[in-house]
């Protein structure tokens, strides 16, 4: 499958699992001198860059036989194979929240500098050229670093990492557009053109809007008259000078990035909802001690939390020696967490994914990015379902059945779901007095239900609630 076509210098595949990169032949001399030179040594040692094997002899050969990368090799003629280590699981930014933009950003700008001394550079600074490992950037995109001429003192990305990282990190900061709403409809993030409509006469005055919205925009206009050359390069008296004015263009990206550094004490309707909801006094104590004591039988590996929250079930998994993706529709809650897991160095993946409306296919012929479905299904041995499926019923009218179904795709081994009755003070509240709609969900017919997929291991009541958690484990597909 190829993975990424967009740099004419390679090509990006996934072959048998593996990641796979067939690199032009003529790109390949700067490839070795960046990997040589040491350079980018500290990033790999940190897993901030992923790390890459050069493949020759046998190996080369016996992948060069491979049908996806042949054609490949037939298109490029003489090329280099290289194999990248393999993130775990893919995201993307419109799946981040606002605080894994930042990092993304942050990191780029790392990369930009250190690398400025050593007479390289980056030609494009684009969010997609990096992955989270839990919830730490990982940049992904070695063919991005190039050898710069050492006079040249113009940021070429300059443009793209405003596009891509600082306008939606401004619209969603002060207009409250959230992340997938940008980049699911605009790939390649927003222009200032785009952004200064949402302005007002006085804030398109303000400071950070002025300089990266209102005179750009202007600005723009001026760059695409008739006879304007969009692009001309500028060169510095000497090597020294150019690295100082180009040391100092990636210092103010730097100031103009921690302007809008999202806030940490954002709240939404979600963001107080386990501290609000705890129903009876031993609720929580039960629940807490039912899932671990699943997660110590069962000893998932890879564990989905859908409808997270705040994370406490998330970090117990963690824990328990599980590497952890996190979902909810909540990009506040979701980004609560993904601070706790830097902070704690829990190895938890938090993403901004309604399960009931998932992320779909998209780029070129809807196989550039995955959706969500595509990149998730079957690769947990454990998934978490914990006070969400009353609202996938009632709210986005997903029938159990399609539910289970769902769920038995995702996991491969255990799932540990809650049971919500109709009688249920959130779920009537839910409901809005369509409780009838609901009658026929009982007890028996949630169990029934599930056990078309799943064998019922055990079950609890919460304590004096109308909430029974279960563990499961899924059938043999036959």
């Amino acid at each position: 499958m190829i993975a990424s076509f967009r740099d004419p210098a390679g090509r990006l595949l996934i072959v048998d699992g593996r990641v796979i990169r067939v690199i032009k032949e003529s790109a390949e001399s700067e490839l070795q001198d960046i990997l040589e030179s040491g350079a980018l040594g500290k990033f790999i040692d940190e897993g901030k860059l992923v790390r890459t094997d050069v493949l020759d002899g046998a190996a080369a050969e016996s992948l060069a036989r491979k049908e996806e990368i042949a054609g490949v090799l037939e298109d490029f003629g003489p090329s280099v194979l290289v194999e990248h280590e393999r993130i775990p699981f893919a995201n993307f930014p419109y799946e981040w929240t606002p605080e894994m933009l930042y990092a993304a950003g942050s990191l780029t700008l790392d990369l930009a500098e250190r690398l400025l001394p050593q007479g390289f550079g980056l030609k494009d600074a684009t969010p997609y050229n990096v992955l989270f490992r839990g919830p730490r950037p990982v940049f992904i995109d070695l063919l991005s670093f190039e050898r710069r001429d050492p006079r040249d003192h113009t940021w070429l990305p300059y443009a793209q990492f405003s596009r891509t990282f600082l306008l939606p990190l401004l619209v969603n900061k002060h207009f409250g557009l959230k992340l997938d709403q940008i980049f699911l409809s605009n790939r390649d993030g927003l222009d200032p053109e785009d952004v200064v409509q949402l302005c007002g006469p006085v804030q398109k005055m303000r400071p950070t809007f002025l300089s990266l919205v209102t005179l750009p925009a202007r600005l723009s206009g001026r760059a695409e008259a008739p006879g304007t050359t969009v692009y001309q390069k500028h060169t510095a008296s000497s090597p020294e000078k150019a690295q100082f004015i180009l040391g100092r263009i990636l210092k103010g990206l730097r100031r103009k990035l921690e302007g809008l550094r999202p806030a940490g004490a954002r709240t939404s309707a979600w963001s107080a909802y386990t501290a609000q909801n705890q129903y009876t006094e031993d609720y929580q104590p039960i629940k807490q001690r039912f899932v671990e004591a699943a997660l110590a039988d069962a000893g998932p590996r890879k564990v989905l939390d859908v409808g997270c929250n705040t994370g406490d079930f998330s970090a117990l998994a963690a824990r328990a020696g599980a590497a952890v993706v996190s979902i909810d529709y909540d990009p506040v809650v979701v980004g609560r967490l993904w601070q706790r897991a830097a902070a704690e160095n829990l190895d938890i993946l938090p993403l901004v994914v309604n399960l009931a409306r998932p992320t779909p296919s998209l780029g070129w012929r809807n196989m550039e990015n995955p959706s969500f479905i595509e990149r998730f299904r079957g690769a947990f041995d454990g998934v978490l379902m914990l006070a969400v499926i009353h609202h996938m019923l009632v709210s986005e009218r997903i029938p159990l059945a399609e539910i289970m179904r769902l769920s038995a795709e995702l996991t491969k081994d255990l799932l540990v779901v809650e049971f919500v009755a109709p009688a249920d003070p959130m779920f009537r509240r839910i409901a809005r007095g369509r409780d009838h709609l609901h009658e026929s969900l009982t007890r028996e017919y949630f169990e029934e239900v599930a056990g078309r997929h799943f064998e019922i291991v055990r079950s609890e009541r919460l304590g004096d609630t109308h909430r029974t958690i279960y563990m499961m484990r899924r059938k043999p597909v036959v």
